[in-house]
């Protein structure tokens, strides 16, 4: 079954690498509640392969997918829109906020996730004193997790999603990245970018809908 492979994907992820000085993982799954959640979410919604088309965004932050360990889901709308109860505090995060608005306005999650599969250049989160990191924000970093990204992605691809087409959360640096990777490892067709949603909840909040209507457009919701 699909659900297992990327379960099992999940529970055996290991940097292997040593950190620039002052970056931490975000390592969720040793957390039995974890494990527990992501065994009930990816077997209620991805037992199937169904052709699903990828969506990548950058790595896991500390109140969303760096605890639950499902990409872009914070405890609340695992709790409220995957029907998955949990018991950690339930804390917002922007990111998940707009990405389950947007998942609502696509059909529900159902219907989303069986079209798609989320997940991140980096499957492992960083923090650095105690706030989120993204990978491209320290140059070693990014330099050294080039071999650690291309392995996940290859694992993942192999699964049998799509590699006509891809999605890029972030039209920036994450983009850029992801899409030099691509030229030498020829992982997929056509990338295509998307504004992330930390950008939109920040800094466009009141284009909210209109940025939800941008996504649905590019995923093929008119």
């Amino acid at each position: 079954m699909l659900s297992k492979k990327i379960i099992d994907f999940l529970l055996s992820l290991n940097l292997p690498l040593v950190l620039p000085n002052g970056i931490e993982v975000l390592y969720p799954f040793s957390d039995k509640e974890t494990t527990d959640v992501i065994k009930q979410f990816y077997n209620k919604f991805y037992k199937e392969n169904t052709g699903r088309s990828m969506i990548i965004g950058i790595n896991p932050g500390r109140f969303g997918g760096g605890v639950t360990g499902i990409p872009f889901t914070d405890p609340i709308r695992l709790e409220n829109e995957c029907g998955i109860k949990n018991n950690w505090q339930k804390k917002q995060e922007l990111s998940s906020l707009f990405i389950y608005d947007m998942i609502d306005a696509y059909g529900g999650v159902k219907e989303f996730y069986s079209k798609f599969y989320i997940t991140s250049v980096s499957p492992l989160g960083f923090i650095k004193s105690g706030i989120n990191l993204n990978y491209y924000d320290d140059k070693i970093l990014k330099e050294s997790i080039k071999p650690f990204v291309v392995d996940c992605l290859k694992i993942q691809t192999a699964w049998g999603f799509r590699t006509d087409v891809a999605f890029c959360m972030g039209e920036g640096e994450n983009y850029k990245f992801l899409t030099k990777l691509n030229e030498v490892h020829s992982m997929f067709e056509r990338i295509i970018p998307l504004p992330h949603p930390r950008y939109i909840m920040q800094y466009k909040l009141k284009k909210k809908k209109e940025y939800i209507q941008k996504y649905l457009e590019a995923l093929g919701k008119k």
